[in-house]
């Protein structure tokens, strides 16, 4: 019986162990040095980077493309502040970083794609990887480069053996996740024909809608965005032919048009826009909605009708995609933001679920084609599986 319970005790310590193991699993930083010949580089002009674990056993020529996340910069001013960081150079980022979620090796927390090739893209040019800009001014030193840096870096990665792909996801956290989609059928069109190809978007259908005073904030940050970094010329055409080149960084204005199957992955009740696009601290001067933004359960009935509003205008946002049966959503009502990447909300025993399917599960079935998944949530507080967290404000500052 003693030894029943020590054989117990001990396989209780191995499952924390791995537990401890997936939470501390970091990965090495690779500096794309051939890049900057080509002036394919980060704002302050050095090298792109990117963390990569090799795919092993059957996923040895799987490949899952992931890109950092972090907000945008849209004019001098930002971009400076953004230059002597990690969101704006090489030079300041994390020499090793942590793999979870959708990046993991393991197995029981990422079962469909555990032995890929698994790359984290660092994100350093502050334009979600649109931008080209032959100028530099020697008083600022900032280089406008991240459709180089895109190209320069999916070139390097072709070159270690994506060329021999079977199977291949484009994928990314908010900033990151806009990436994949305005990337997306980019992203097709640089593998050989026949590699099975895919994009996924998680918190990154940013909508174009008035803040709490009535302004277009995010429209117009998006447009400074735009203008910028010179990203015009390098969004899709069929979008920019027909409209302001701005309104072609909103999804709902050009993702229609993308050919390549997507997952989008969207809280619609996505902690960063509320507070940055429904809510921005320059419509609230007075703090009124701070604690709100803080934890939804300190909203107001007032604060949480306007929430349920956006809500609304998420999904009609969302509608005028139309439909299509290639394309994958999970659509919960949670105050979330970026949920792919951190192994509670992508794949636990308490994730959020939607028709009792955990973000992996819809993923990975959608991708090999088992069963389908588009589902919407009920309104916000219907889901009791949802962890409702503050996002990292250092993981995804602030506009």
């Amino acid at each position: 019986m003693a030894f029943a319970r020590f054989v117990q005790w001990l396989n209780l310590l191995a499952c924390a162990l791995l537990l401890l193991k997936t939470e501390g699993f970091n990965v090495g930083i690779t500096y794309v040095q051939t890049a900057v010949a080509k002036g394919a580089v980060c704002l302050d002009g050095s090298p792109p980077a990117y963390h990569w674990d090799k795919g092993f056993g059957a996923g040895m020529n799987n490949w899952l493309v992931h890109i950092e996340g972090g907000g945008w910069c849209n004019n001098i001013t930002t971009c400076l502040s953004r230059k002597n960081t990690r969101l704006g150079s090489s030079k300041q980022m994390a020499k090793e970083i942590a793999f979870s979620g959708i990046m993991s090796k393991y197995r029981m927390f990422n079962p469909d794609f555990y032995n890929w090739n698994r790359i984290k893209v660092r994100y350093c040019d502050g334009a979600s990887f649109t931008g080209d800009v032959e100028a530099v001014n020697p008083a600022t030193n900032l280089h406008f480069r991240g459709a180089r840096v895109w190209l320069a870096v999916i070139e390097d990665l072709l070159s270690k053996g994506m060329r021999s792909a079977k199977n291949a996801i484009l994928s990314g956290c908010s900033a990151g996740g806009l990436t994949s989609i305005l990337h997306c059928d980019s992203f097709r069109a640089l593998l050989p024909i026949g590699v099975k190809v895919k994009c996924l978007s998680d918190a990154g259908y940013f909508i174009n809608t008035k803040d709490v005073s009535g302004a277009q904030h995010i429209e117009a940050f998006f447009s400074e965005v735009v203008a910028t970094h010179g990203s015009s010329k390098n969004l899709p055409s069929s979008c920019t032919s027909k409209l302001r080149a701005g309104f072609c960084f909103f999804p709902q204005y050009m993702a229609k048009q993308i050919r390549t199957p997507i997952f989008l992955v969207n809280a619609a009740y996505d902690s960063w826009q509320i507070k940055n696009i429904l809510a921005p601290g320059v419509s609230d001067p007075h703090g009124y909605w701070h604690s709100c933004k803080l934890n939804i359960k300190n909203c107001s009935p007032s604060q949480i009708t306007a929430m349920q509003d956006f809500r609304l205008q998420f999904l009609r946002a969302l509608k005028a995609l139309g439909p299509s049966s290639s394309r994958g959503l999970f659509i919960e009502s949670c105050y979330a933001h970026c949920q792919t990447e951190t192994q509670e909300t992508w794949l636990s025993s308490d994730s959020p679920l939607l028709s009792r399917t955990t973000i992996a599960r819809a993923v990975g079935n959608w991708f090999y084609d088992r069963s389908p998944f588009q589902k919407i949530d009920c309104p916000y507080p219907c889901n009791p599986t949802c962890h409702n967290r503050v996002f990292n404000t250092k993981e995804h500052p602030d506009l």
